[in-house]
């Protein structure tokens, strides 16, 4: 005969042989001292699911009598109103003890409240053969409905449970990442250019800044006549600047857009080259460019080579180790450049996330704070994410 449980407050009471049938042997609950143990709501929802509670007696009636015994039904229902997020909090805890995990809630006095992870973590889910006793974690999981935001500033390290409106789980692993490249070229210090609406234009490039350092794109043509032209981007062309590399020789205001009301320096030298690009980049994108400006000076630092990912509906693509363009590896990742209060829509992030994965790339957030706006794109730093798709 299956036993029943007791609610009490927010937990269910089970007695008799509860800690050997429960605890001991399947990681439910926590002990009480003796062979009782504690359940949450989930879990004794779970273990009524599957016949090996009896029922569950809830609070009294009005009168404070005692009620009988109610299943699976009623609790699931009662829980639900009384427990925020209780019915998809129930589908992944249910889901993921049918894929073999032991699991327990990640709150004090529960087993999984001695690892520390964020607040936001529902349960923790133990190593396939590991019990709470042993402790050992592989998914800190925090349960997200579709409709429901998740912050980008405190997801590092945890598995993101997203509950479809059809009560589908999709997982995903938010992990801090670690972008290190190899290339090796350092662009020449004497190049000259022109600013124009929304980038600059290099006319006697030398080879190497575009077959070896991969800045730009050539002016090219069948029957072109102009050799050495070269279109940087705007962040490009400011972070040549800002390592004394570029220099402006004029500043072309075509009148268009917000820039044609911009006072911009022209001085023959670097850091003013600098400052007129990125002045021009606020002109045309706003706060924006100086978060895109930073992350690629990060990345370049990196020595990585981030190019446009406008293909890919990112804001850049990497590539790890540029020899020659003429032998270019594949990108590895996509960068979307966010800031630290960012939050995420779960269904923006599937989308990127199987974007990325259809195009065999690393789906990579740089977290960007833009209050401090240095000319040369330097931040105090850039929080880098990674998100990926899981199978647990």
């Amino acid at each position: 005969m299956q036993p029943t449980g007791d609610l009490r407050g927010d937990t269910v009471h089970v007695g008799g042989d509860a800690r050997q049938r429960f605890y001991d042997s399947r990681g439910y609950g926590r002990p009480l001292g003796g062979n009782d143990i504690a359940l949450s709501r989930i879990e004794a929802a779970h273990l009524l699911f599957r016949g090996d509670l009896a029922g569950v007696t809830l609070d009294g009636d009005d009168d404070g009598a005692a009620t009988d015994p109610v299943g699976f039904e009623r609790f699931f229902v009662d829980s639900a109103a009384a427990v925020d997020r209780f019915a998809v909090r129930y589908l992944v805890y249910a889901d993921l003890r049918d894929r073999g995990f032991y699991l327990s809630p990640a709150r004090d006095p529960w087993p999984g409240g001695r690892v520390d992870v964020a607040d936001a973590v529902d349960v923790v889910a133990y190593e396939r053969g590991s019990t709470p006793d042993t402790g050992n974690v592989r998914h800190p999981v925090r349960v997200v409905g579709e409709r429901e935001s998740i912050p980008a500033g405190d997801v590092a390290g945890q598995t993101l449970a997203v509950v479809d409106e059809e009560s589908d789980i999709t997982y995903f692993e938010a992990e801090s990442a670690n972008v290190e490249g190899s290339t090796d070229y350092e662009p020449p210090a004497d190049l000259a250019g022109v600013l124009l609406a929304d980038r600059v234009v290099v006319w006697d490039a030398p080879s190497d800044l575009y077959e070896h350092g991969f800045y730009g794109q050539p002016l090219t043509g069948r029957a072109a006549a102009v050799e050495g032209a070269l279109q940087l981007s705007l962040v490009e062309a400011t972070s040549l600047a800002a390592d004394g590399s570029l220099r402006l020789t004029e500043v072309v205001d075509d009148g268009g857009g917000e820039n044609g009301s911009e006072t911009l320096d022209t001085g023959d030298d670097p850091a003013s080259a600098a400052a007129a690009i990125v002045a021009r980049g606020r002109a045309v994108e706003g706060d924006r460019f100086d978060r895109r400006l930073a992350t690629y000076r990060d990345l370049r630092d990196r020595r990585t080579v981030p190019k446009t990912g406008f293909k890919f509906g990112a804001d850049f693509r990497t590539y790890l180790d540029v020899e020659t363009v003429e032998d270019l590896p594949h990108s590895e990742h996509l960068v979307r450049v966010v800031e630290p209060g960012h939050a995420f829509a779960p269904r923006e992030l599937s989308l990127d996330v199987r974007l990325a994965g259809g195009v065999r790339k690393e789906l990579l957030f740089a977290l960007v704070d833009g209050s401090d706006r240095v000319d040369d794109g330097a931040t105090a730093g850039i929080e880098w994410l990674s998100i990926g798709r899981l199978t647990p």
